[in-house]
């Protein structure tokens, strides 16, 4: 399931689109390859003939769905997504939740990673915003130090874009100084 773009405000455009890592996909690949063989293996070196083998791929289908096809099903459906107005999270099969943190709330951007995440090119981008929720974590984010730089210069950008500064107070007089002319 894609990110709807409905969701998105008239001017907003998505500048980050991102998923958890997939070291989350890790685990569920290694299961079904073990799965795979174990179902080859004993139709190769048992006697089970028929009715047997399908017992056993049918046992091994429904482990393959569960610990491959669902973490991967989650992993599609989270949704960690920048924007040049907000940060937008969704998650959830069948209940969704979500949550936006205006880019105006954000108070800090930072991130971490063990050396296992490093090598991998991931780790916990963390956000810290006013308001009554306060900080959120998201855990296993790709690029993570990329991620934090481009957060960074959204929220920079969205700051001078709501700061009246010298070049708005001399337009305003010049302005006003026409209109009186």
């Amino acid at each position: 399931m894609g990110f709807p773009e409905s969701v998105l405000t008239k001017d907003e455009q998505v500048v980050l689109h991102l998923h958890p890592h997939w070291k989350a996909l890790f685990l569920p690949v290694v299961w079904f390859v073990l799965a795979a063989a174990a179902v080859a293996a004993v139709a190769i070196f048992t006697s089970l003939a028929g009715i047997g083998i399908l017992i056993i791929a049918a046992v091994a289908l429904v482990v393959v769905i569960v610990v491959t096809v669902w973490p991967w099903i989650k992993w599609r459906t989270t949704h960690y997504v920048f924007t040049n107005e907000r940060v937008i999270m969704r998650s959830g099969v069948f209940s969704r939740s979500g949550r936006d943190i205006p880019l105006g709330r954000v108070n800090d951007v930072s991130f971490s990673h063990t050396l296992f995440e490093r090598m991998l090119g991931c780790g916990t981008l963390t956000i810290e915003s006013a308001g009554e929720r306060g900080q959120v974590q998201l855990t296993d984010l790709p690029q993570v130090e990329k991620t934090q730089s481009v957060l960074y210069e959204l929220v920079d950008a969205d700051r001078q874009k709501h700061t009246f500064g010298d070049d708005d107070r001399e337009a305003l007089v010049n302005e006003i100084k026409n209109d009186n002319a």
